[in-house]
């Protein structure tokens, strides 16, 4: 084989080894919530509980997130991916064997930092391995994989239950990640950053821990323990003591998980808070509508019919994502933003009148209002918050971003899921009917969902500022279609070289 032929076996082996473990790790996230009825009912840990096999994947992932690129550009990309590869692995036997619902929660702990892993020095080890166009053809396959992967993921999840029973999804995912690790040490170089100082903020990542821990159990017990009780406050309390230690850190430390520099721009703060609200509400969305549709006093939907029961939510949300560029070139960045936390607002509305009686049909137009909304605001929201920093400062406004949606993820996810239990449970304290009770508590959670997005609406208008558009291309549509998982780059923006934390962009047009 001539050296042309290697090189370019190699090129094809990193880019299959990325996408599909990118693949797996997406569809795994969005499978979960289609399972917890199933694993409540092996397990006989609540869903309220449960709901920590959630939110637990996403507070890792956010502490993780930038941590695990950086040790890839230090330690070296392929060794760190494969060590988060082997994570994966191990994550997906503890859960499989697990006999009660602590192990499931422990295993998705471990799992939110594997899966972090993959996907920060996934996209490095990409973006190293090409150049120029080619770079951005397979960073946009890589990006399409995820959001393929994140789509198909409830359907998938509902499919294997039927089969295999709820511990077949993570079997799977354990095989195909051992052959995504023997893909990568075949074809797969290593490569580090030189230039990068060797420190790596540790003490950050642990604070973003502390900091979003206490403020989750916070939200979640606060139905039981009571919003201004001595628990409660002692959690928010903690939470804002070590937000503090956070910042002071973050001065300190030579290279910072976070530079604070960059929230003196404001396009990229309002960027990332629409960011963070919209990547909470989709995650809050798809927790609550898995249990609504799946308890047998409402619609009794079996895991497969709940699974395709979300899909105008997640396909939606991929279908219409691409065509979005073109249209945020055409009318304004800000402009589609705020339109589609319109669309997204008045869906969750319109779920926030539910009662009992409703069959599924009475779902389907507020499910495709929030998957044309989502699909309007989280594209251009990506693209302005990498646009509107300078091209040395792209990868850290990717990571910024990236972590803002694990961020978003967890805290809506647990608040979500304390409403819908709290409220239910009030309701079927004064007498209702557990269906009657169930709706009301999803309508309770609508409502609080329906305020965020208006806030998003809110932003767009006040903060996020003009900036430069991304011109619509191919790469572009296809960095929008992943928007909801991950920051790519768009023709918006002249990222730096790639590799930097594991989250910076391949080098892309102006």
């Amino acid at each position: 084989m001539t050296d042309v032929a290697q090189q370019t076996a190699k090129t094809r082996g990193v880019l299959a080894a990325t996408c599909i473990s990118t693949l797996v790790v997406n569809a795994n996230t969005s499978a979960v919530s289609i399972l917890l009825p199933a694993i409540s009912e092996d397990t006989g840990m609540s869903t309220d509980t449960l709901q920590w096999a959630v939110t637990g994947y996403s507070l890792m992932g956010a502490a993780v997130i930038i941590t695990s690129g950086s040790l890839g550009d230090v330690f070296g990309r392929k060794r760190v991916f494969q060590v988060g590869l082997l994570l994966f692995v191990a994550s997906c036997v503890l859960i499989a064997l697990a006999g009660s619902g602590g192990m499931v929660i422990a295993g998705r702990v471990i799992q939110g930092a594997s899966g972090a892993t993959i996907l920060a020095c996934g996209l490095s080890l990409l973006s190293v391995a090409n150049s120029g166009d080619a770079q951005l053809r397979a960073v946009s396959l890589w990006g399409a994989a995820a959001a393929v992967g994140a789509a198909a993921g409830p359907l998938v999840g509902g499919v294997l239950v039927d089969i295999t029973g709820w511990q077949g999804l993570f079997w799977i995912d354990a095989g195909i990640a051992v052959l995504c690790m023997l893909l990568t040490a075949a074809t797969v170089t290593e490569s580090r950053d030189p230039d990068r100082p060797r420190d790596i903020d540790f003490a950050g990542t642990v604070l973003v821990a502390l900091t979003l821990m206490p403020l989750i159990l916070g939200v979640s017990k606060s139905g039981d323990w009571g919003w201004i009780s001595t628990p409660t406050l002692l959690c928010f309390g903690i939470a804002v003591v070590a937000g503090f230690a956070f910042v002071a850190v973050e001065r300190r430390v030579s290279v910072p998980l976070l530079d604070l520099a960059l929230l003196r721009n404001r396009v990229l703060v309002g960027a990332t808070i629409a960011i963070l609200i919209g990547a909470g509400t989709i995650n809050g969305l798809m927790y609550l509508l898995s249990l609504y549709f799946q308890d047998p006093a409402t619609l009794d939907f079996t895991p497969l019919e709940a699974g395709l029961a979300t899909l105008p939510a997640t396909v939606g949300l991929v279908v219409i994502a691409p065509l979005v560029p073109r249209l945020a070139a055409r009318f304004g960045g800000r402009q589609t933003i705020g339109a589609g936390f319109a669309f997204t607002a008045a869906g969750f509305v319109a779920i926030g009148v539910v009662d009992a009686s409703w069959q599924y049909a009475s779902f389907l137009l507020p499910l495709v209002a929030i998957a044309v909304g989502m699909g309007m605001s989280n594209g251009p929201s990506s693209s302005a918050a990498t646009a509107s920093v300078a091209a040395n400062q792209v990868g850290e406004a990717s990571g910024v971003s990236n972590m803002a949606r694990y961020v978003g993820a967890a805290v809506a996810t647990a608040l979500a899921a304390t409403i819908y239990a709290t409220v239910t449970a009030n309701h079927q304290d004064d007498g209702e009917s557990t269906a009657d009770a169930l709706a009301a508590g999803l309508a309770a959670a609508s409502w609080v969902m329906a305020v965020f997005s208006l806030l998003g609406l809110l932003l767009a208008v006040v903060v996020i500022v003009r900036h430069r558009p991304a011109r619509g291309t191919l790469n572009d549509a296809a960095a929008s279609a992943a928007a909801h998982l991950h920051t790519l780059p768009t023709t918006a923006s002249q990222p730096p070289s790639a590799g930097s934390g594991g989250t910076s962009a391949p080098d892309g047009p102006t």
